[in-house]
């Protein structure tokens, strides 16, 4: 298959707001790749690498000046060998071949090509083919059910897997795929709840209220004697956080999956800030000294017997029996009072609100849906940061007034919501003006425009109608509560989550 053929259904599916007309181009696309030309196509549809990163910034992309091809050579098969090759490539001298092995795949590659690879390469290609539009056109291309590719992707946490084995096997291969100890599968979403008492009612009391804490997902893996950590974009961290596998590792059973947080406190026993708890994950920590501690709020598998399907009931029963001592803190059943006089009590230790979920509802892997409710005292939204205004005053030289955006469902584009400057320290504003040229999509003299990259979450008051920004909304007494490095941009809040603010 050409690459062309590639970039030209992209180019279809950015053109049209018709999710039918995105599912039917990108079936049809895929029903005409070979069976080893189906990961990276569906990978690139995606917006993703099957390389992952491949250590080629936005500064090193947008210098290229090659003149393009103007007849399309490229298959798909040699641009993935390419991206491989650059991906490997390291040692001494490595920069100047890099740029050699780049430089060549350039000068190969029509206008066009060059357009969409740009866009790849730099994390900038929305264009509506998210997972989910993917995922269907998977389905309709290996005319199997839609939610038995949505399983398999849950359960393999890999599209072009998942398109693989549909496309190959069908639904007979799909329907092979089983949770797997030691393969992470993806996690399942909370959505905002309005109130209290909305979402117990919504229940009818059948619920869990539980802390909703500052802390950072973890997914922990045992099996035997071996244990592996992933964090909620299923990265293994599992070499960087040794106290939760000497505690998990220690755990009465033979193979287990637990889903929870982790955070660090301080010696009170309070939360410390998310980013002190984020500095563990980085690549390269200097605070191994910062000891996180687990609260786990699910058990998926436990002891040879996957409790996915099981209603969560069922799953907390197997929780505090593996790993009782390191669960979260949750109120089981609780009448309104109880419940209040609870939230009260998880606001005054420092966390954040509760968590009310169903206990008759199955592990929705990879979802978000109303089955997990997040209730806080304070809005708040995990927006796009899509620019940022110097500043002026004590401000001055430093980057401030954030362009925030949300994520439009059926584009993937973000849509703009809102401009703040509130509840950014000296620490952010120094950390900003550093790290926002890195992902520098254009500028002019008052503002420095990102390509869509980096997540923050924003405290609200709420919502209102606004022809000023193209969402035709606008967020009232907006600040900045924290960034996201946990968060990839198509996990930022919708159009839809925000307008559904409004009084």
């Amino acid at each position: 298959m050409l690459f062309s053929d590639v970039v030209q259904a992209s180019e279809t599916v950015r053109a049209t707001r018709s999710r039918k007309t995105k599912i039917a181009t990108l079936a049809q696309l895929l029903t005409s790749a070979a069976p080893e030309e189906l990961a990276p196509v569906v990978a690139w549809l995606s917006g993703e690498l099957p390389q992952g990163r491949i250590g080629t910034g936005w500064r090193t992309l947008t210098a290229m000046d090659g003149a393009p091809a103007i007849v399309a050579t490229l298959t798909v098969s040699a641009v993935n060998s390419a991206l491989s090759d650059l991906a490997e490539t390291a040692g001494p001298g490595s920069t100047a071949r890099r740029k050699e092995q780049l430089a060549a795949l350039w000068s190969a590659a029509t206008r066009g090509e060059q357009n969409f690879l740009l866009r790849l390469l730099a994390g900038e290609l929305r264009q509506g083919a998210l997972t989910a539009v993917v995922g269907e056109a998977v389905a309709a291309a290996a005319d199997v059910p839609p939610e038995l590719v949505r399983r398999a992707y849950m359960l393999s946490g890999q599209l072009p897997v998942t398109a693989a084995a549909a496309l190959t096997g069908g639904a007979e291969m799909l329907a092979e795929f089983r949770l797997e100890v030691g393969r992470p599968i993806q996690p399942m979403l909370a959505s905002p709840g309005a109130t209290l008492d909305e979402a117990l009612a919504e229940f009818d009391g059948e619920v869990s209220v539980e802390h909703k804490m500052d802390g950072a997902r973890i997914q922990v893996h045992r099996e035997g004697d071996q244990v592996r950590v992933f964090t909620r974009t299923l990265r293994d961290i599992t070499a960087g956080v040794p106290e939760l596998v000497e505690l998990v590792a220690g755990l009465a059973c033979a193979s287990v999956v637990l889903d929870g947080e982790t955070l660090a406190l301080t010696d009170s026993g309070r939360p410390r800030p998310f980013q002190e708890t984020m500095s563990r994950f980085a690549e390269v920590s200097s605070t191994r000294e910062l000891l996180l501690h687990p609260y786990f709020f699910d058990c998926l598998h436990l002891d040879g017997r996957d409790l996915l399907d099981a209603p969560l009931s069922e799953r907390r029963a197997a929780l505090m029996k593996v790993a009782g001592a390191y669960s979260i803190p949750a109120l089981i059943r609780p009448d309104a009072e109880a419940a209040a006089e609870y939230f009260d009590g998880v606001l005054a230790a420092g966390h954040e609100g509760v968590m009310i979920k169903s206990l008759t509802a199955p592990y929705a892997a990879g979802r978000r849906g109303r089955a997990w409710q997040k209730i806080k005292p304070t809005h708040t939204l995990d927006l796009i940061v899509l620019g940022a205004e110097w500043g002026y005053g004590r401000r001055t030289g430093y980057l401030s007034n954030l362009h925030l955006g949300a994520r439009d469902p059926e584009t993937g584009d973000p849509v703009m919501v809102g401009k703040t400057f509130k509840g950014l320290t000296d620490a952010l504003l120094h950390w900003q003006t550093a790290e926002f040229p890195r992902h520098e999509r254009a500028r002019d003299r008052s503002t420095v425009y990102l390509w869509p990259q980096l997540v923050v979450e924003i405290a609200l008051d709420g919502v209102q109608v606004s022809p000023r920004y193209p969402g035709g909304v606008a967020l009232r007494f907006a600040r900045v509560v924290r960034y996201r490095p946990d968060k990839d941009p198509v996990e930022a809040d919708t159009i839809d989550t925000v307008r559904a603010l409004l009084p």
